[in-house]
């Protein structure tokens, strides 16, 4: 991106990545509780998607044209619901009553929210939804995309890589993966508990076109999607390399922050910091 319009665009994301960042913070908070550090590395990449990238109508989120979102890692749920607010699919308030009873925002995405197709969390799940959906879009002749959002903790479950060698076979270039390579899972770092590694090698050998790139700048990621398709014919996986906890130090890259909120001192800090 070079012309003045380009960065224009790439500031208004990151300025709007900001601001979602922050919101998923007091969210977490207000609540009591959430999977703060896994969402929080997973911002830049929802908001290019929801306000660049995807053809999406909060006015009507059963658009039958409409890009398909499905956020395979249901537990980062807090970004994809401060997104489906910023974006006008349910009143901002709505995001104080997460976790609360009777909330359509609970700990996981589920089909009372508008602008979310499939309850998720049940990891493993989500991309062979995605290859199903991108598939009847092909038998259908219909244009819509379906990008599923995977985190690298749920990579090796078994159904992943059956997606994996289908999406290739159908030739579902309508169908993008991003996976969200943080590198850490809720027991520890990803190649203690089960090695992902050479993981851009193993997805190409299921005849996926891949492009590596960093998920937290903003120029990047938007190049990326923007040259979606990255070959007729074969899907398309985006492999960012983020870091879990993302902008909140002493959350950044920590195991036992999977699911914790920061306590006393600590909200100030983070705050502070996210500010």
């Amino acid at each position: 991106m070079a012309d003045a319009s380009d960065r224009a665009t790439i500031a208004r994301l990151e300025t709007v990545a900001k601001q979602i960042r922050r919101d998923i913070l007091e969210m977490g908070l207000r609540a009591g509780g959430c999977h703060l550090a896994p969402a929080l590395s997973a911002v830049e990449l929802v908001t290019a998607l929801y306000f660049r990238i995807m053809r999406i109508n909060p006015k009507n989120p059963q658009d039958n044209s409409r890009d398909r979102f499905i956020l395979s890692a249901g537990h980062k749920c807090a970004v994809q619901y401060v997104a489906l607010a910023h974006a006008g699919f349910f009143p901002f308030q709505v995001l104080d009553t997460f976790s609360r009873l009777h909330s359509i925002l609970g700990g996981h995405p589920g089909c009372k929210i508008p602008g979310v197709e499939v309850p998720t969390g049940s990891l493993g799940h989500g991309l062979p939804i995605g290859v199903g959906l991108a598939l009847g879009a092909k038998l259908q002749r219909k244009a819509y995309r379906v990008f599923v959002l995977l985190g690298d903790g749920e990579v090796p479950e078994g159904s992943n890589w059956e997606a994996a060698a289908q999406g290739s076979h159908f030739g579902l270039d309508n169908l993008v993966a991003i996976i969200d390579r943080n590198r850490l899972c809720a027991d520890g770092t990803t190649e203690e508990v089960l090695a992902l590694e050479p993981l851009r090698e193993r997805w190409a050998s299921f005849g996926w076109a891949v492009r590596e790139i960093d998920g937290h700048k903003m120029a990047d990621i938007v190049e990326a999607l923007e040259a979606l398709p990255f070959a007729p014919g074969r899907p398309s996986l985006v492999l960012a390399h983020t870091v879990k906890g993302k902008g909140i130090s002493f959350i950044e890259n920590r195991v036992d922050w999977h699911y914790r909120i920061p306590q006393g001192a600590e909200v100030e800090q983070a705050r502070q910091e996210l500010s």
